[in-house]
C-alpha cells in the first residue's frame, strides 16, 4: 500500500489504519461519532493526500479541459476553483473532480480510486492538442481543516485565507513551504484544503497543527485529526455524492441532482466546445432522467447499506446508495436512486434490510446545512 508524508503522525496517534484505494490511512483515531462532532462543532484535520492531483498545462490546455470537462471553466479566473465531472461517451460519469486554475498552468483533484483511469482517459482525449498532464500525487500531500471554528483558527497563521471567497484559493509561502491553500472541503462545513510538497510536508504540518492538550469533545482544538470515518458520515450528512456509491460509469449527473455541474451550451462560449458525453446528457434532459437521487430518513435505529432494494406497496423501485446513523441528527438516513415518478420528497416508503423491512420517507437533500 502507499502511505502519505503522515503516516507516522497517524501512528503516533492511534490511527487505526487501513487499505482506502490502495492508501494505508486512519479509518478513526478514537471514534466515529466523536470526531464526527468535533468537526460539527470546532474543527479537525483530514489527511486527504490520498486524492489525486494532476497537472495540466501547455498551449491547448483551455480547449483540452472543455473538452473532458462537463462545466464550463474558461472563464474561471486564477486562483479559482470549480467543481465539476468528467463523463464517458454514455454521459456516465467517469469521475467527479475539484479544478484548480493557477496563473500558468490547471489542475485537476481527483478520486484515489479513479486516478489511473482518469489519467488513461485524459490521454485518450488529447488527439491533436498540444498540452503536458503530471501526476504530482506523490510529489504533494494535501490536508484539509475542516469545521466552524477553522478560520478563528487559520487567523492566528494569515490574515489573508480567512477572507478568501468559497472556492477561491492563494498561495502561501511559510519559510521554505510554499501552499496553496482553498476554501473548500467534503464535510459540509466551512473549511480549508491545503495542498504543499511531500518533502515538506512533515515539516508544514507543524506549523499548521499547534500540539496542546484534548480541550474534548466540542472543544476549541480544530488541529485534532479525524479520520475517514468521519469523513463519509459527514459528506452523507451534507448529500455530497461518494464515487462508487451515487457515482459511477452508468450513473449520469443529471440523474444525481448535478445538473448544476453540467453546462450544455458552453460550447457556444469562444474557446469552447462540446464535451465528450454531451449527446447523451442532452437527451437525457430533454426526456428527464428516469431515476433520481434522493434523500431517505428511516424509522426506528437500524441503518441501510448499499444495495438494500426501497420499496413501494412491496416492488422495488430503487436501491440505497450510502447510509448511516446519522451522529448530528441521531436518526438513521440513507441516499437511493429511485424510479423518476416514485421521488417526490414526502413520499413513504420502506428499505428491505435483508430479512425485515423498516419505513421510510423521502426528504430532501442535503439532510444537513451549516448555519451562515
Amino acid at each position: 500500500m502507499l502511505r502519505t508524508p503522515f503516516h507516522q503522525y497517524h501512528v503516533d496517534r492511534g490511527g487505526k489504519m487501513v487499505d482506502f484505494a490502495g492508501w494505508e490511512l486512519p479509518i478513526m483515531y478514537r471514534s466515529i461519532h466523536e470526531e464526527h462532532h468535533q468537526v460539527r462543532t470546532a474543527g479537525a484535520m483530514f489527511d486527504v493526500s490520498h486524492m489525486g492531483r494532476l497537472k495540466i498545462s501547455g498551449r491547448h490546455v483551455r480547449r483540452f479541459l472543455e473538452r473532458v470537462l462537463t462545466r464550463r471553466v474558461s472563464d474561471m479566473k486564477e486562483l479559482t476553483c470549480r467543481y465539476s465531472l468528467i463523463c464517458n461517451a454514455k454521459g456516465g460519469v467517469v469521475d467527479d473532480v475539484i479544478v484548480y486554475r493557477f496563473a500558468d498552468y490547471w489542475m485537476l483533484v481527483v478520486n484515489a480510486s479513479n486516478r489511473a483511469k482518469v489519467i488513461d482517459h485524459l490521454n485518450a482525449s488529447i488527439g491533436d492538442m498540444v498540452l503536458k498532464i503530471e501526476d504530482q500525487t506523490q510529489s504533494t500531500a494535501m490536508v484539509a481543516l475542516q469545521g466552524p471554528k477553522v478560520m478563528e483558527y487559520i487567523s492566528g497563521l494569515s490574515k489573508e485565507v480567512p477572507t478568501l471567497a468559497r472556492y477561491a484559493f492563494c498561495i502561501k509561502n511559510y519559510l521554505i513551504v510554499k501552499l496553496a491553500i482553498s476554501r473548500t472541503g467534503y464535510t459540509g462545513e466551512d473549511g480549508i484544503e491545503i495542498i504543499l510538497p511531500s518533502a515538506t510536508a512533515s515539516m508544514a504540518l507543524k506549523l499548521l497543527v499547534r500540539e496542546k492538550p484534548d480541550a474534548g469533545e466540542g472543544g476549541s482544538w480544530v488541529s485534532k485529526p479525524a479520520g475517514l470515518g468521519a469523513r463519509d458520515t459527514l459528506r452523507m450528512e451534507a448529500g455530497m455524492p461518494l464515487y462508487g456509491h451515487e457515482l459511477n460509469d452508468d450513473i449520469d449527473p443529471l440523474s444525481a441532482g448535478l445538473k448544476f455541474a453540467v453546462s450544455l451550451d458552453k460550447h457556444t462560449f469562444e474557446n469552447s466546445e462540446r464535451f465528450i458525453g454531451q449527446d447523451a446528457l442532452e437527451l437525457i434532459a430533454k426526456e428527464g432522467p428516469k431515476r433520481k437521487l434522493v434523500g431517505l430518513k428511516l424509522d426506528g435505529r437500524r441503518t441501510a447499506r448499499q444495495g438494500m432494494g426501497v420499496l413501494v406497496k412491496d416492488q422495488t423501485v430503487g436501491a440505497v446508495t450510502s447510509g448511516c446513523l446519522s451522529p448530528t441528527l441521531d436518526y438513521p438516513i440513507a441516499m437511493a436512486y429511485l424510479e423518476a415518478d416514485k421521488s417526490e420528497v414526502g413520499g413513504a416508503v420502506a428499505v428491505d434490510l435483508g430479512g425485515s423491512k423498516v419505513d421510510a420517507q423521502i426528504v430532501p437533500l442535503p439532510f444537513y446545512k451549516r448555519a451562515k
